[in-house]
């Protein structure tokens, strides 16, 4: 059977560059690099609807369901295909582990070699795996995230790196979609929407989305953006620098944000906050999730639901939108479990087992 390879093109999920291309710094001229990212699943969560109470109604943008797993993957086709376009030679980042899988999966799409700085030890398996899988030279240092990015940004200055941290506008240009299709899909911008905040720039990506839209007559209103960050490693909760964050939630484990001040002014702007979970709410809210709503989610990813369930202000009848940033995979070994006892392989000894 023969397949007409412009029609099943045609067919395929066009990425966030085709649907929103009038949105993006691209040009006819761009080459294209795509995986067929966004158009994720925003998922209205009743149960946790029901705990909040008070008649507010929460949805899940789900960006686990990008193509490497996280919302990365909507800054990196644009930040590579402007990379492209501009004739780099190779891609650079530091990474806490989902910026580093992106990069290498779009540097592979592109036939270009990517460069990954990361702090030793600090990567979550499944995250690592996927570089190494994507063909990325990996680069283990003994410092922080912190200490990684500073040496990209002094790397980058030679011309033929790229840098697609999210200190790359392109990046931001890209991320930004996602508050697009919030509003394409609910008709108007949630009244508040709460995500992680770790280097900060995803916050500040979908504030000037929602921006973006009203602007164009495409929404009636703004958020207000709340950004929540795990108690160890809150450099903007507590306004300064924390120069040995510790979290279990690795993709927000960083103490001083290349974008605080972009996400300070979202937060400020928006009349928003930014609040803090530790590593017990955010496991708790993990696999509450999980049992709950059928969403399995990396720790960083609940942090917003931790955020969420314990907050006192909420105005009754809000529409709230919390982004879950990856999926549980990511990282396997964040939930501890006990391998089970075999039985003997018969009917009765597994309705036992189960509890029936």
């Amino acid at each position: 059977m023969s397949i007409n390879a412009n029609s099943a093109s045609a067919n395929a999920s066009r990425g966030v560059i085709e649907r929103y291309r009038g949105f993006l710094p691209v040009s006819e001229a761009t080459p294209v690099i795509s995986l067929g990212e966004g158009s994720t699943p925003l998922v209205y969560a009743a149960k946790l609807s029901a705990r909040i109470g008070n008649g507010c109604a929460v949805y899940i943008k789900n960006e686990g369901l990008n193509p490497t797993g996280s919302f990365k993957d909507r800054g990196m086709t644009v930040a590579v295909s402007k990379a492209i376009e501009k004739g780099a030679r190779a891609l650079i980042c530091a990474s806490t582990g989902n910026t580093s899988a992106s990069a290498a999966a779009y540097a592979a799409k592109a036939g270009i070699p990517c460069a990954v700085i990361l702090p030793a030890r600090k990567i979550a398996s499944g995250k690592l795996l996927q570089a190494f899988v994507h063909g990325a030279k990996i680069v283990a240092i003994d410092g922080n995230f912190d200490d990684a990015l500073r040496i990209v940004l002094e790397l980058g200055e030679r011309n033929e790196f790229a840098i697609v941290n999210s200190i790359n506008p392109d990046r931001i240009a890209g991320q930004k979609t996602a508050a697009f299709e919030i509003i394409d899909l609910l008709g108007d911008a949630p009244n508040i929407h709460i995500l992680p905040l770790g280097n900060a720039g995803n916050i500040s990506a979908y504030w000037a989305g929602y921006r973006e839209y009203q602007a164009c007559g495409k929404s009636t209103r703004l958020p207000a953006m709340i950004g929540i960050q795990a108690a160890g490693a809150a450099p903007i909760f507590h306004n300064r620098v924390i120069e040995n964050p510790q979290t279990i939630a690795t993709a927000i484990r960083i103490g001083n944000p290349a974008s605080w001040k972009q996400a300070r002014a979202a937060v400020d702007e928006s009349r928003g906050a930014v609040d803090i979970a530790t590593d017990e709410e955010i496991l708790a809210a993990q696999k509450w999730l999980a049992q709950n709503e059928g969403l399995f989610v990396e720790p960083a990813s609940a942090a917003p639901i931790a955020g969420l369930v314990k907050h006192e202000a909420i105005p009754g009848d809000s529409l709230i939108v919390c982004t879950v940033t990856g999926h549980g995979l990511k990282d396997p070994d964040a939930q501890k479990f006990d391998w089970m006892e075999p039985v003997a392989p018969n009917a009765d000894n597994v309705l036992r087992a189960i509890g029936f």
